[in-house]
């Protein structure tokens, strides 16, 4: 569980010096499908199809490792600017996907969630699906799956703003806490750990409030290809950071520091 602070802020379960432990909230980036295709002369279309394998490599891993929340972020506002056939394939592939592994998901008792969702370009049997399978994860009480489909962190934090704006909170009793439960899923706790493939180093717009003090580990793998000893790779690497959170590492019988 998280501490309060004084300013209301959400502090991260592991402070300075405490020992490092499983990421509880791990988010991946999901980059690199394109460039896959495109070094097998192949259309980009292959990549994220090849993408599946890795999605569900990365679920169970996570899950046996004993990560409490996976996000996995599959589709942005932005990607809305790419050519409308590759569009149109996502679509259809991720309705494939999620119909194809809801009953493994369903077992496994992962709870799926779904941010985003709301541009109306969605299709609506994809909508329905989405809205199918949360239902049916929806009293699972093991790892909670997030998906950012249609997704934008600004977003987030503009429709936050005004839906404080509508519900008349005086302005003098906004902060970090009350802000935060007006995101959409206020339970979802800080980002531990992001993994982003493929070596890119950016944010991209992915859930901006919630990755405020998150440790980013950039792999070189391309994402069609990354496996399970990746991530487990990533979780080792995880517990070699020393998280401060501004703070500073105490050291014992007055040593200086290395």
């Amino acid at each position: 569980m998280t501490a309060d602070r004084a300013d209301g802020e959400s502090a991260p379960a592991q402070g300075p010096g405490e020992p490092r432990a499983v990421p509880r909230h791990v988010a991946c980036v999901m980059d690199g499908n394109g460039r896959w295709a495109a070094r097998r002369s192949l259309p980009r279309t292959s990549g994220h199809r090849a993408a599946e394998t890795t999605v569900i490599d990365v679920i169970e891993t996570a899950r046996s490792a004993g990560v409490e929340w996976l996000s996995l972020y599959a589709f942005s506002t932005e990607n809305w600017q790419r050519p409308s056939s590759e569009i149109d394939f996502l679509m259809g592939l991720v309705r494939r996907v999620v119909r194809k592994h809801a009953t493994l998901l369903y077992a496994r008792g992962i709870r799926c969630r779904f941010l985003g969702v709301a541009d109306p370009r969605i299709p609506a049997p994809l909508a329905r699906d989405f809205a199918d399978l949360a239902t049916l994860t929806s009293t699972n009480r093991g790892m909670t799956l997030t998906v950012a489909f249609d997704h934008g962190g600004r977003g987030d934090i503009v429709e936050a703003a005004r839906s404080l704006i509508r519900g008349g909170v005086p302005a003098d009793t906004v902060d970090e806490r009350c802000f935060a439960a007006h995101l959409p899923f206020p339970d979802t706790p800080d980002v531990d750990l992001v993994i982003r493939t493929s070596g890119e180093q950016r944010i991209s717009n992915f859930m901006l409030w919630q990755v405020a003090y998150a440790e980013w580990i950039f792999p070189q793998v391309l994402w069609p290809d990354f496996r399970a000893p990746h991530f487990l790779e990533c979780l080792r690497a995880y517990r070699q950071r020393d998280r401060r959170f501004g703070g500073v590492t105490p050291y014992r019988n007055g040593e200086p520091p290395p």
